[in-house]
């Protein structure tokens, strides 16, 4: 887990053609340990529940902020980042709990003690899965509430395949899926275009392949970028910088 915070303005990617009436694409890296994907996320839900928010479609991508943590991490979450981070443990034990009130704002009940830190890459290899079976955006909402609010170990194999039967993927499916690495490539792709994009932290959100987005952003940023690329669309609008 890291706690990068929410962070800069939109950049303005490649120019992506697109038609009219299509949702607008959204595409997110980010990593389930990560506390600000969270936030971000619910910012972003916010800005989508506005009145005159258009019809969007997001796709999660992986992204691990720590590719090298074991899968059982002896020890807390603040003795984790205390040891990655090379931060004095009553500073770290601050910061989460700063973290935890902002969480709170955005109605997330964080509980750093009880978080179990683990590896990833398993539970990116099931979203992969679950994208699959059109249920990437239940699996990703399940797995954030696992591992920040319910404190489950979501590196384990049969934890995962507990969380997926919850929201209607095949428990034997799943099993083999992740002892076999079916979408260990897919996970890979994603890190990699992450890498060509320049994206170092997570969250961050690539909107209609253009406007690229750093950090949990406030619902306002984000309903910006929004208006922004449905003025393009419509002609109304330009590609000068999408929120300030």
């Amino acid at each position: 887990m890291t706690t990068t915070p929410a962070a800069s303005t939109p950049d303005v990617l490649e120019p992506a053609a697109s038609g009219a009436t299509n949702p607008v694409k959204i595409d997110v890296w980010s990593d389930i340990a990560c506390p600000w994907c969270y936030v971000g996320k619910r910012r972003l839900e916010t800005a989508l529940s506005q009145p005159g928010a258009p019809d969007v479609e997001i796709e999660y991508h992986s992204f691990e902020l720590s590719p090298d943590t074991p899968v059982d991490f002896e020890g807390t979450a603040a003795d984790f980042l205390s040891a990655h981070k090379g931060m004095p443990l009553p500073q770290v034990e601050q910061m989460l709990e700063q973290m935890t009130q902002l969480a709170a704002a955005e109605g997330l009940d964080y509980h750093f003690d009880d978080v179990h830190q683990t590896k990833t890459l398993a539970a990116h290899e099931l979203l992969h899965l679950a994208k699959a079976h059109g249920l990437q955006a239940e699996m990703k909402e399940r797995l954030l509430r696992a591992y920040f609010v319910e404190g489950q170990h979501v590196g384990r194999v049969d934890t995962l395949v507990e969380l997926a039967a919850e929201v209607g993927l095949d428990a034997d499916e799943v099993r083999t899926a992740l002892a076999d690495h079916t979408y260990a490539d897919a996970v890979q792709a994603d890190i990699a275009q992450a890498r060509a994009f320049g994206i170092n932290g997570v969250p961050f959100y690539v909107v209609e392949g253009r406007y690229g987005v750093s950090g949990a952003q406030s619902p306002e940023t984000f309903t910006h970028v929004l208006e922004t690329v449905v003025a393009e669309r419509s002609g109304a609008g330009t590609t000068a910088d999408a929120a300030q």
